[in-house]
């Protein structure tokens, strides 16, 4: 049987720096008091955006909607709320059709 030569310290020190952000999901208010680059950073650091949209979805988004997507992130509409997730986090809306 062959041996393996496994450098396991070599492993976790990979690991160590995949870390994407906090990993947290953040509910608030999308009413046009939060600054457009505090959500595009937010995303940047990997965490969820569960927003709760006060007036016209396209008017409130229009300052950073096309930013996130551009980078990857994915936007969802659903039932009054706006779901914001980062490039590394997918949306499955499958369950809704």
């Amino acid at each position: 049987m062959a041996e393996f030569d496994l450098d396991l310290q070599a492993v976790e020190d990979k690991l160590d720096g995949t870390d994407d952000g906090d990993g947290r999901i953040v509910l608030d208010i999308l009413d046009g008091s939060t600054a457009d680059e505090e959500w595009v950073e937010l995303i940047e650091d990997g965490d969820v955006l569960v927003l709760s949209v006060e007036g016209d979805v396209n008017e409130r988004a229009a300052g950073f909607a096309r930013e996130i997507r551009d980078m990857g992130g994915e936007l969802v509409h659903f039932r009054g709320f706006l779901v914001i997730a980062p490039p590394n986090v997918a949306v499955d809306t499958d369950r809704l059709n």
